[in-house]
């Protein structure tokens, strides 16, 4: 297990680690325990490799290269940002079926890795992504598949900070391996800037 890339009270004031109350075997390996309730837990502790390891993944690339989609509302300003910050392309919002994979569309595009929000409501852009053999890296929740994921990071993709959380690391993590910033440098905005406002 990795140093954490933040404090564990803020990784659990974001709620990153609350998940669904339902589970897959997939995501089993990251799940810590289950709550009272029946909500699954993730373990933060593997959250925070996976990022590290996601950010690595993603460093070997140029920002123009990456594409980074969100279909759910509470990660459509992290994604924004995360473009923002790191160059990174992005589609907040509607992803339009033939965007990877239709030359003809006129917004088609060519990247060469693909950052997913959730894998169920990025579907579309996922499977584009495989058609195409593009490497996918996903947010993923106690009851996501990730048979077309191949870099997951296990989180709370529902929760409006604990995506922002994650794609503010992200987008940290990516800068420091890229040597923008510096090894214990930070971004010049805080992981609040990533929130949806509301």
């Amino acid at each position: 297990m990795s140093e954490l890339l933040i404090p564990l009270d803020k990784y659990l004031a974001a709620g990153l680690h609350i998940g669904t109350q339902q589970k897959t075997a997939d995501m089993e390996k990251y799940i810590y325990r289950v709550r009272s309730d029946g909500l699954y837990v993730l373990d933060i502790r593997k959250t925070n490799d996976r990022v590290i390891a996601a950010s690595k993944f993603l460093s070997k690339y140029e920002p123009d290269d990456i594409l980074a989609v969100s279909t759910r509302q509470y990660g459509q300003e992290p994604v924004r940002k995360f473009g923002e910050v790191t160059g990174a392309r992005t589609i907040p919002g509607r992803f339009i079926p033939g965007t990877l994979t239709n030359p003809n569309y006129a917004k088609f595009i060519e990247p060469e890795v693909l950052v997913a929000t959730d894998p169920r409501s990025d579907s579309q852009a996922i499977i584009e992504a495989k058609q195409i053999g593009i490497p996918v890296v996903a947010l993923c929740d106690t009851e996501n598949l990730l048979g077309n994921v191949d870099i997951a990071i296990p989180v709370n993709n529902k929760g409006r900070k604990a995506i922002a959380l994650v794609y503010w690391l992200l987008a940290r993590q990516f800068l420091r391996e890229k040597g923008i910033l510096k090894e214990d440098e930070d971004l010049d905005i805080p992981p609040t800037e990533f929130e949806l406002k509301i």
